[in-house]
């Protein structure tokens, strides 16, 4: 079974970091669920590449498990849908 999760001593961390998507009227912007990392990204390519430097340079010379990540996180991006009128 996948879980996001993982316990090091006895402390559950985070094997994911999670982000939300949603497009603007020029840039795709992400917003961190578990870290405060805000970036943004003319294409989803661009942001993808922007969003993980992001976190490296938050993460930089500090201990993950101080944000309750695991080491060597997962990034997830979850992408908001324009509503759909049927």
């Amino acid at each position: 079974m996948f879980s996001d999760c993982v316990c090091y001593n006895k402390i559950i961390m985070k094997r994911i970091i999670q982000f939300h998507i949603s497009k603007g009227d020029k840039y795709y912007t992400a917003e961190g669920i578990d870290l405060p990392v805000v970036t943004q990204g003319k294409t989803l390519d661009e942001l993808a590449v922007n969003i993980q430097e992001a976190v490296d340079l938050h993460l930089e010379g500090e201990n993950p498990a101080d944000f309750d990540i695991a080491p060597n996180p997962s990034v997830l991006m979850n992408f908001e849908l324009p509503q759909i009128h049927a």
